[in-house]
């Protein structure tokens, strides 16, 4: 009898075994699969730019080679991002991974939200150049990876054959600037072009130089905006009034308001002048047999600069990928998160974006330039990894106090306006 119900139990036994592994495959005897690590993110690009393609594409790629991670992500792009990113932070489903910056566009709406985390305790120095990462916060905080290295706004573009046919070298003083009026004025030629048609160049390209080598404080502008100076300040009317010294010097013609950004850089491919103002993305736009023999310079020494500022350039901090509270909370999110963003910012990666003009230089250490990169480009880095950087005004100052500060400078080219009546304009819309 026990024999008998042995066997019923047995049978029974092997029906329901039978059933198992006929409807479920062997998953019933496997180990239960390892839960998957979720870094939420917020990422910049769409489907039919190549950010948002390389983005997709580099996903797919960390995903396969790291199968416990799953990088979960919103791709967005321009205004589209902005919207999405202030509406997400709003309703409080903060990702924890973000595209991301440190100024009142890109950095603002995390700040706000107290959602920005100092990233210099997870920056790993063998792997990122710290020292090409600039402070973001007023204690030194880092709140994003930037892409790259600070985007220069203030080159002066050097026509190396041209000042060379005239017997002069690179200069290192204004004075040898003013030096080379009488020889190019004979030949035809402007010693310094700017596309002074345009507002914005005034600012970010010439003044954002001048108020940080006058000062001796890389970051006056932020910290006038903030309060700490006024824009009425003796060194800031004397940066105002160093346009009128350009121009009464013969170093900068009067007729620069009238040039548009595209007449300027074909003036200095078609060899109309020595040198020529603008920011790095300009090298891109010069004649490839003048950019072969075009330096990229900071502004030689300007009288009455201070040594603490020497050889700096004004640079807006590159935008990148950084974590959240939220993303920071939870070490293994944390860590996943990190272990992403070096993939996605490794050499292969970092150097198509310099081949593609993505970035100005990698922040990457002992990164090998790529061979195939144009000698203009390589000068880019070259200046990007060498020179000390400062506040872009319009990445501090905006609305009508800008916009009064541009057209101001234009006035002051112009002979219109005085230093110090474009400063107090500037402090009355602020309003103080």
């Amino acid at each position: 009898m026990r024999t008998k119900r042995f066997a019923t139990l047995l049978v029974v036994l092997l029906a329901v075994a039978g059933m198992v592994f006929a409807g479920g495959g062997g998953q019933s005897t496997a180990a239960p699969a390892e839960s998957k690590i979720v870094v939420n993110t917020m990422a910049y690009g769409d489907n039919s730019n190549a950010e948002g393609q390389s983005w997709v594409r580099i996903v797919e790629s960390f995903e396969r080679q790291n199968p416990n991670i799953d990088i979960q992500y919103e791709l967005l792009y321009d205004e589209a991002y902005h919207q999405k990113v202030s509406a997400r932070l709003a309703a409080g489903d903060v990702p924890h991974l973000a595209y991301m910056g440190a100024d009142a566009r890109w950095g603002a709406p995390w700040s706000e939200s107290a959602q920005q985390v100092d990233h210099r305790p997870f920056l790993d120095g063998n792997y990122y150049d710290l020292g090409l990462i600039p402070p973001m916060g007023s204690n030194g905080e880092i709140w994003e990876i930037p892409l790259g290295t600070s985007n220069i706004t203030t080159v002066l573009y050097m026509n190396g054959a041209l000042v060379e046919s005239l017997g002069f070298d690179t200069p290192e003083t204004y004075a040898d600037l003013v030096a080379m009026v009488p020889a190019a004025r004979a030949a035809g030629l402007t010693v310094v072009s700017i596309d002074g048609a345009d507002g914005w160049a005034w600012g970010s390209c010439l003044m954002s130089t001048f108020i940080a080598r006058l000062s001796g404080d890389a970051n006056w502008v932020s910290k006038a905006v903030a309060g700490q100076y006024k824009f009425t300040d003796q060194v800031f009317v004397d940066s105002l009034n160093l346009i009128t010294r350009m121009v009464n010097d013969g170093v900068m013609d009067e007729s620069a308001v009238l040039v548009d950004y595209g007449t300027n850089v074909a003036n200095f491919s078609n060899g109309k002048a020595l040198f020529m103002v603008q920011g790095q993305w300009a090298a891109g736009g010069i004649d490839p047999t003048v950019a072969e023999n075009t330096l990229m310079l900071a502004w030689p020494q300007l009288p009455g600069e201070k040594p603490a500022t020497a050889g700096t350039v004004a640079a807006a901090i590159q935008v990148g990928y950084g974590l959240t509270k939220a993303g920071a909370a939870d070490p293994a999110v944390r860590d996943a998160a990190l272990k992403f963003v070096q993939f996605y910012y490794s050499h292969e990666e970092t150097a198509q974006r310099l081949i593609d003009g993505a970035i100005v230089a990698p922040i990457l250490k002992n990164f090998q330039v790529p061979a195939e990169l144009p000698t203009i480009n390589k000068r880019k880095v070259t200046l990007a990894q060498t020179a000390g950087v400062t506040d872009v005004i319009d990445a501090f100052l905006g609305g009508a106090p800008n916009d009064a500060l541009n057209a101001g400078m234009q006035q002051i080219a112009a002979g219109r306006a005085t230093g110090t009546e474009v400063a107090a304009e500037v402090e009355r819309l602020l309003g103080r």
